[in-house]
């Protein structure tokens, strides 16, 4: 703890996101507490983990990976949505680290070239201020040293929201919603992670492989902070 944090504890104490609890200076949203008693995935890194099995027959994985399961009104929900909408982008980073952190030693990121997070459209990142996927990202670069790659896709468009959209809806509204950019031709034979903060159906990750797959020799691996089993 420094003399920084300490300071800025008193006159701008932050609280859990879960319990209320005030947080100590090394704790970031959540308390340790409640951050223990979140649903943990445990996925195990294989090919063929039952995540992976959501891409099959739609664009092939190395490997996929969520850290936490998602449920509607749960806490998991309330931590997505302050990362979302209530600007807490130190959250998203340190959110990054600790996927991270649980992957280094499985030996996760061993062949990954490059950290792809999926783009924002420009009008939502300028009234947002900021990209939580991108910032997830950059949080996993901090932890591997792995090169963070944001002008290889990007969003031609502002889709609508996907929160209540049916599996079809979901589907129908991300076709052709990411083109590949010339700075693309240098993922030629590269493997690359897509990181995201949740996923669902899987459309927008699929969406964003399909815009490089016509790259020779490019690989793919997922990661995402949420997984809506």
């Amino acid at each position: 703890m420094n003399l920084w944090n300490d300071v800025t504890g008193v006159f701008f104490p932050r609280f859990c996101l879960s319990c209320g609890k005030k947080l100590g200076a090394e704790e970031w949203g959540m308390c340790i507490r409640c951050w223990s008693r979140l649903p943990f995935t445990r996925l195990e890194v294989s090919p063929d983990n039952e995540m992976a099995k959501c891409f099959w027959g739609r664009f092939p994985v190395e490997q996929a990976y969520a850290l936490l399961y998602y449920t509607k009104g749960g806490e998991v929900a309330g931590l997505l949505h302050d990362m979302k909408y209530h600007g807490a982008r130190r959250l998203c980073r340190e959110m990054g680290k600790r996927m991270a952190e649980e992957l280094k030693t499985a030996g996760f990121f061993a062949s990954v070239d490059y950290l792809l997070p999926v783009p924002l459209a420009r009008a939502r990142l300028r009234e947002r201020g900021y990209n939580q996927s991108e910032l997830l990202a950059r949080g996993i670069a901090e932890e591997t040293g792995i090169p963070l790659m944001t002008d290889a896709v990007t969003r031609v468009r502002n889709n609508a929201t996907q929160t209540h959209e049916t599996a079809y809806g979901r589907w129908s509204n991300v076709k052709g919603l990411f083109v590949a950019t010339p700075k693309a031709g240098s993922l030629c034979g590269k493997h690359v992670l897509l990181v995201d903060d949740v996923l669902t159906t899987g459309a927008t990750l699929v969406a964003c492989a399909d815009a490089l797959s016509q790259i020779e020799g490019i690989s793919f691996s997922v990661v995402t902070l949420a997984w809506a089993r």
